[in-house]
């Protein structure tokens, strides 16, 4: 059981001792804290609390905290440190964390903190992490790891492990190289245990190994990860010579940011943002897709505007009274057809053609249509609305939400087809352009039917 929880009345605590300057007493109450826990009080603290929490804190579990924070308040944090303070901070971090914190500082700082860094290996593989693009599996890769030589006698390698063992927080994979560091292999902990005294490595490693190269797309490793249940995946350069791993908190960390953008892309949000940014970055995000929906409402203005005779006509004033359903349940199916081939897509799953996808697609929502029609009729004979009227809306409704599922079936793939994230197609693009299909077919549904 956790002994140790972050409350509300823990923060107010903190921030009252702050005030007082009750060093002593923040550091007993956060002494068995995990880092992760370190970093959610300094979140919820205010700006100036935050950084003096910090720098009380021992510099081992700020530096872990450090590489938990949000990326905002990191920035705030680490721009009230020196060049020397933060070089201290990230030698006290695996090199993957490390090049985060680094690679977020302004190119001239940059330089700056590295310089301080005592560590000339930690240095530089941390240069080396900085060099790779943001979305490839070179960048999310620490150089921290276990390797031993093809020839190395059984005798020797469990001291040649040891030693390298103790820089590194979780020993997940021990992998095997040649002379020239290329990546043969791998060792299991059991047969190196249960090895005979006079074998090599040689004798016992496991030559299947899965692996990726940096210049990866970061969801293709981590789609590599989930598949195999990996909790470390080897990344090798061209030649194959071993260069990292990548380990299952970084794979977790891109599946955490991938869901977050998707969610606010669904919601109509175009780029990343918190709560607590400014207006102005929240208006930025939010204003494009809003503009969208204006557009949209427009048009759907214009539509009804060309059946204007309609309202003349007092038995076929009803028919205005139904476009909102028409209109909601077009919507709906469409972000579900949507939401289901941007999952397949993301889980690399699907399959079949386009062809046989819209088939299936438009057979399924055929079958709801012709239920949801069906209780449109039965709600119409409670009602004691004639009858041809209830048909009209029902047939309607069938044909709105059989294209409404082909609209939110083809988008999401015409999108993943020329590189866009097709998690646009699951938020206000579907729903807008799917309100003013279902309005052109329904009062033109029912205009062919009535007669007006």
């Amino acid at each position: 059981m956790k002994t140790f929880q972050v409350t509300d009345d823990l923060v107010d605590e903190i921030q009252k001792w702050i005030d007082l300057r009750e060093n002593q007493k923040i550091k007993r109450k956060l002494q068995g804290a995990h880092y992760a826990d370190i970093a959610e009080i300094i979140e919820r603290l205010p700006k100036g609390q935050a950084i003096y929490l910090f720098k009380l804190i021992e510099t081992k579990k700020t530096a872990e905290a450090l590489a938990e924070i949000d990326e905002d308040t990191r920035l705030e944090i680490v721009e009230k440190l020196t060049a020397e303070e933060i070089a201290k901070e990230v030698g006290e971090l695996d090199t993957d964390d490390a090049a985060d914190v680094i690679g977020e500082l302004p190119e001239e700082r940059q330089m700056r903190v590295m310089a301080q860094i005592e560590d000339g290996k930690h240095q530089e593989d941390i240069k080396e992490l900085l060099r790779y693009d943001d979305d490839t599996a070179g960048a999310i890769m620490a150089k921290e790891l276990i390797k031993v030589p093809l020839d190395t006698p059984i005798t020797n390698c469990l001291s040649e492990m040891r030693s390298m063992a103790e820089n590194i927080k979780r020993v997940h994979s021990i992998y095997v190289v040649n002379k020239k560091e290329e990546l043969l292999g791998r060792l299991s902990l059991k047969d190196l245990i249960t090895a005979k005294e006079d074998a090599t490595v040689k004798d016992i490693y496991i030559p299947k190994v899965d692996y990726i190269e940096h210049n990866r797309p970061i969801e293709e490793a981590v789609r590599m990860m989930r598949k195999y249940d990996l909790e470390a995946l080897p990344v090798v350069d061209e030649n194959r010579r071993l260069l990292g791993r990548i380990t299952i908190d970084d794979a977790v960390d891109v599946i955490a940011e991938a869901a977050e953008e998707d969610y606010l892309l669904g919601a109509g949000v175009s780029t990343p943002v918190e709560i607590h940014d400014s207006v102005f970055e929240l208006t930025k995000a939010r204003l494009p897709w809003l503009f969208l929906g204006l557009l949209g409402g427009l048009g759907t203005v214009f539509i009804l505007q060309g059946f204007e005779a309609m309202m003349e006509k007092k038995s076929l004033r009803a028919l205005f009274f139904y476009t909102p359903l028409i209109c909601a349940m077009a919507g709906n199916v469409g972000v579900q057809s949507s939401a289901i081939i941007v999952q397949g897509i993301a889980n690399n799953i699907i399959r079949d053609s386009i062809l046989k996808l819209l088939l299936k697609e438009f057979g399924l929502n055929l079958i709801n249509g012709i239920v949801l029609g069906g209780l449109i009729i039965f709600f119409g004979l409670i009602l004691n609305q004639e009858l041809i009227f209830s048909l009209t809306i029902s047939f309607s409704l069938i044909v709105v939400i059989a294209v409404a599922g082909i609209i939110g079936t083809i988008v999401p793939l015409i999108l993943n087809k020329s590189g866009q994230d097709p998690a646009l197609a699951t938020g206000p693009f579907i729903t807008t352009s799917n309100d003013i299909f279902s309005i052109l077919l329904f009062f033109y549904i029912a205009k062919f039917v009535l007669g007006f």
